[in-house]
């Protein structure tokens, strides 16, 4: 299978469909004359996307179900699924066929809904490490004192924040009991309902490091800064998922927290996880499902797992 997608952002194509790194560049003494504006690419019909698929190779099969397909999912985003038969000369591979691709479609999709089901439970569980820490250190509204935090924090910008959390929810009934009730004064662990995973990470990273400490040894095992950058990672996968971006034969450097293959990812969200009887008898028992009713078209390596992948994510955490 081909690697699709080149996704490192150091490469830039030049005109003879090879890649150079921007060291490797020559230098151009005179600027580079001004380009001509690209042509405008026209729109097409579910039709005229089917013959484009044919014509470079694709054998489409059922009509009525590409057609059907095509209409309820953009052809942009099948794209990045089609990329992965290409082969160098822009056809398809021999045999490739327009269901063989969705297959491999509604695997991705799969992974990613499976993925986002722990990643809840971590984000939700770190909710309630922080504000139950936090609170019951500095008092249910101490997060509005600046100095319950380290001194990288921004304070202003961190109260701007959550005021606007509070307007764009202002007509929910959690936000609406506290604006009445309590006179606008919101206890950390009900305003933490309003972060977004990034946020509370944010919260923890901006917490003093005698506080961080104790969260990441109480419970998770794992020193402050480690913590704090397997959560950044797993917030970016989060939002990978959420975004519905491609996982299968998808290298992850193109994440701002790390590099690292979808495999790595999954180990570092099973050690966050940390519920070895949870993990076996839920996200491994699903995904082991999902892998037998798809491994006639994906290989697993093309995710980075390797042969002894099951023994991995089975293995207890220490």
């Amino acid at each position: 299978m081909s690697q699709g997608y080149n996704n490192n952002p150091r490469r830039k194509k030049i005109q003879d469909g090879d890649y150079i790194t921007e060291k490797e560049q020559p230098i151009r003494k005179n600027p580079r004359p001004q380009q001509k504006p690209n042509k405008e690419k026209l729109p097409a019909t579910v039709e005229e996307q089917i013959d484009k698929l044919r014509e470079r190779g694709c054998i489409v099969e059922d009509e009525e179900f590409a057609k059907e397909t095509l209409t309820d999912i953009n052809y942009f985003r099948l794209a990045h699924y089609f990329s992965l038969f290409l082969e160098e000369n822009g056809k398809y591979r021999e045999e490739t066929k327009f269901r063989q691709v969705m297959r491999v479609y509604d695997f991705d999709r799969r992974l990613r809904n499976l993925l986002i089901e722990v990643l809840e439970e971590i984000e939700i569980t770190l909710r309630a490490h922080c504000s139950n820490y936090h609170a019951i250190k500095y008092g249910a509204t101490g997060y509005l004192n600046a100095d319950t935090f380290s001194h990288v924090h921004k304070h202003p910008a961190f109260l701007s924040r959550i005021q606007r959390l509070i307007d764009s929810n202002r007509d929910s009934e959690m936000v609406q009991h506290y604006l009445k009730k309590h006179g606008g004064e919101f206890p950390l662990w009900v305003i933490m309902e309003l972060f977004s995973f990034g946020a509370v990470n944010l919260f923890y990273s901006d917490l003093k490091p005698q506080d961080k400490m104790e969260i990441s040894k109480a419970y998770y095992g794992l020193s402050s800064g480690t913590l704090e950058l397997k959560l950044r990672m797993m917030s970016d996968l989060r939002n990978h998922c959420a975004h519905y971006h491609r996982l299968y034969d998808w290298e992850m450097a193109d994440l701002h927290s790390a590099e690292g293959s979808v495999f790595e990812y999954i180990l570092i969200m099973k050690e966050i996880y940390r519920r070895p009887r949870k993990w076996r008898e839920g996200f491994l028992k699903q995904f082991r499902r999902l892998y037998y009713d798809y491994k006639d078209i994906v290989e697993l390596s093309m995710l980075g797992f390797p042969e002894n992948w099951l023994e991995m994510l089975e293995e207890e955490l220490t």
